[in-house]
């Protein structure tokens, strides 16, 4: 997606996120478009939902009332997806963002996949791996949290990163090397999110993929540059 073309829908399930990482999570969406409906959802008669309300003007959030009628059951899923669908229908965006932890919202995501919609979800490691697959991006809220870590904390062992994305890297180096062997890091990086949604650099303390392969065993990066741009390349040894 372009992010300077495509709007975006930024819909919240107020039960399943928090309220401190809103202006974290609103930039993460923008990364992927302009978001123009901006949305939370969850009874607002109860206290649990006044953490919300003092940051809702601020960045133009709008709230929407649905009201628990059942004790023990979520209503709130159900009027986000009525939400999501009603705004599919009138093709008023381009894509979507999902702000939960709960699985309840993959039967959601599928749909607008089904579409040719951009979909991205939002939510804590805790979210069930169905709605993580179901989305084209997926990202986790504990990487927001990198931005206030002290550097001694940021930084994953090299040993740890290289065995946990190894076979995932390879995989995607195969991918985008259409025979050669040098490929675009950008390239990488599209197809590290269509293996894994939730495929994100900051998981393992680095703020691009760039930074990430400087440090990762087995590759080196190439500089290329384009009209003055650098575009770095990725060569596997």
């Amino acid at each position: 997606m372009e992010p300077g073309t495509n709007k975006i829908a930024l819909l919240i399930d107020g039960d399943n996120a928090q309220p401190k990482l809103l202006s974290l999570i609103l930039e993460e969406a923008a990364k992927y478009g302009k978001v123009t409906i901006r949305r939370i959802y969850g009874d607002w008669t109860t206290p649990q939902m006044n953490s919300w309300k003092h940051i809702l003007n601020d960045m133009a959030f709008t709230p929407i009332q649905k009201f628990s009628y059942t004790s023990g059951k979520n209503s709130t899923d159900s009027a986000l997806i009525i939400d999501a669908m009603d705004i599919l229908h009138d093709e008023l965006v381009d894509g979507f963002c999902i702000v939960s932890s709960d699985s309840d919202y993959t039967g959601l995501a599928k749909r607008i996949r089904e579409e040719g919609i951009f979909v991205m979800g939002i939510g804590e490691k805790k979210t069930p791996s169905a709605f993580v697959k179901s989305c084209e991006i997926f990202t986790y809220c504990e990487n927001f949290e990198l931005k206030t870590d002290t550097p001694e904390k940021k930084h994953l062992p090299k040993e740890h990163k290289a065995v946990v994305n190894q076979i995932l890297i390879n995989k995607a180096f195969d991918m985008s090397a259409n025979e050669g062997e040098e490929v675009y890091v950008s390239t990488m990086g599209l197809n590290l999110r269509k293996l894994d949604p939730s495929f994100d650099c900051r998981t393992f303390g680095y703020n691009t993929l760039t930074q990430l392969f400087k440090n990762l065993k087995g590759f080196v990066l190439v500089d290329n540059l384009v009209n003055g741009r650098n575009h770095p390349l990725l060569k596997r040894h």
